[in-house]
């Protein structure tokens, strides 16, 4: 049900509401939800200074209950980087980062 909920207003702040996937994920430290959008619709997501991600998490954790829920949003560039740094060569044990200049 978080999930679904966050999938849907995620899906009204995007311009790209076809590529939002957000996935329930049981982790050892407990539930994770975790947001992937387009790379272009990133900063909507996060907002100003994370105050859109923030009331974002404001609005799941309300709907969680008592259940303690973390959001993660996801920058799809750093995780394809990764991927294909692990792929070229799985030996290696170095961090991939992002392409994009700060």
């Amino acid at each position: 049900m978080l999930a679904e909920a966050l999938e849907h207003l995620v899906r009204g702040i995007v311009s790209n509401p076809d590529d939002v996937v957000v996935k329930d994920l049981d982790l050892r430290r407990g539930r994770m939800l975790e947001v992937r959008v387009h790379p272009e619709d990133v900063g909507k997501v996060i907002g100003r200074q994370g105050r859109t991600a923030t009331a974002l998490r404001t609005v799941v954790s309300a709907l969680g209950g008592r259940e303690q829920v973390r959001v993660d949003f996801v920058d799809v560039d750093v995780v394809q980087a990764a991927v294909v740094a692990t792929t070229a060569d799985p030996g290696r044990t170095t961090r991939a980062t992002s392409s994009r200049s700060s």
